[in-house]
């Protein structure tokens, strides 16, 4: 298993949590330095909140750790590519580099629908790394809703 793998199985511990609570099952963890120093996951429909994404979440308490919002020697493992929001905010950070699990065809942000990490100039860029255990991400999400179609059948 490389390091890249074990790192994502780490995020995709987080989306379990997701998945259990009935959130989307979204994970993402911040590294610096070959140790975790974040851990989150999707929180949108508990806390009633749309920027409660696991990828805002885990900046936010990196940067707690970190004392700093600052976080440029820090990696981020996420199970779905992040949207938008989340791409900017990876780019507000100064996340180093982004290792993706698997790609969001509908409101990807990092190379799926628009890709605001290499299209455009802005004053950070990080590097993208995608397919990281990506058969493991992608079920998780395909259970998920298929299931919630389901409920919604009933």
């Amino acid at each position: 298993m490389t390091e890249q793998e074990k790192y994502m199985k780490e995020a995709l511990k987080q989306a379990k949590k997701a998945y259990e609570k009935g959130e989307i099952p979204v994970g993402a963890i911040i590294v610096k330095e070959h140790k975790i120093i974040a851990r989150a996951y999707n929180e949108k429909e508990y806390k009633r909140d749309t920027t409660k994404h696991a990828e805002i979440l885990a900046i936010q308490k990196a940067s707690k750790k970190l004392k700093s919002w600052r976080l440029q020697d820090c990696d981020m493992y996420v199970t779905l590519e992040p949207c938008s929001m989340c791409a900017g905010a990876l780019i507000q950070a100064r996340i180093r580099k982004l290792y993706i699990g698997t790609m969001d065809k509908k409101t990807g942000a990092c190379g799926s629908v628009l890709n605001l990490l290499e299209d455009y100039t802005f004053n950070h860029k990080l590097e993208v790394e995608k397919g990281i255990l990506q058969k493991d991400c992608e079920n998780i999400l395909k259970i998920f809703f298929k299931e919630l179609r389901e409920k919604k059948k009933k």
